[in-house]
């Protein structure tokens, strides 16, 4: 269960540039990824997991921060200088996002992020895939299901991803990890966004 606990953007954006530094300097490159003497790649692996967060805000509000674009920008932004972003939440429309992140002794790495939403309904479900791609090269896509349930004058949130990872790090056991805690983090920073919209009004 993830702490609703509200944590600031400039608390959230750090942890997230520290795990893809993490994964980055794990990452290797497409020739070496091709097993030698056989030409071929290594096979996709297929994982996933389950996030539960109870939020103190109806569903209609929690939904909102999904559905309007300012108050998702609050809490949903890639690490690095953002290069662009574009969002239409509309099936089949989705979300597209890039940046540069800054690599010591290195060039910055070009993050890229693209959704398609399959599934939209009000105040109850969001349903995408989305792909992620680091210097041209892409990592992993998923399917992600976001469920919203009231309860108790709040709301409890389950957000359920199944990835493919395309490309493994050197330490494949610690893609899923790594891609869970993101996504733990990026939840906080929803409930803090939430909270922050509900002291506004």
């Amino acid at each position: 269960m993830v702490s609703a606990q509200p944590m600031a953007q400039d608390t959230v954006a750090p942890a997230v540039r520290e795990l893809i530094a993490r994964r980055s300097a794990m990452t290797r490159s497409e020739d070496d990824m091709i097993t030698p003497g056989t030409g071929t790649v290594p096979e996709v692996r297929h994982d996933s997991f389950t996030v539960g967060l109870e939020l103190p805000a109806p569903p209609e509000t929690v939904f909102e921060a999904f559905a309007d674009t300012p108050l998702r920008r609050r809490w949903f932004r890639l690490p690095g200088r953002e290069l662009s972003y574009r969002h239409d939440f509309a099936v089949p429309g989705g979300e597209t996002a890039t940046s540069e992140f800054p690599v010591p002794d290195a060039p910055p790495e070009r993050l890229a992020y693209a959704s398609r939403y399959l599934d939209i309904t009000s105040a109850a479900r969001i349903v995408y895939t989305y792909t992620s791609t680091v210097n041209d090269l892409l990592r992993w896509t998923s399917l992600v299901t976001v469920e919203l349930r009231p309860e108790g004058g709040g709301t409890r949130l389950r957000w359920t991803e199944q990835a493919a990872f395309l490309t493994p790090s050197e330490e494949p056991a610690h893609d899923l990890p790594h891609l869970r805690g993101a996504t733990r983090l990026r939840l906080n920073g929803l409930a803090a966004a939430v909270r922050a919209g509900r002291q506004d009004t």
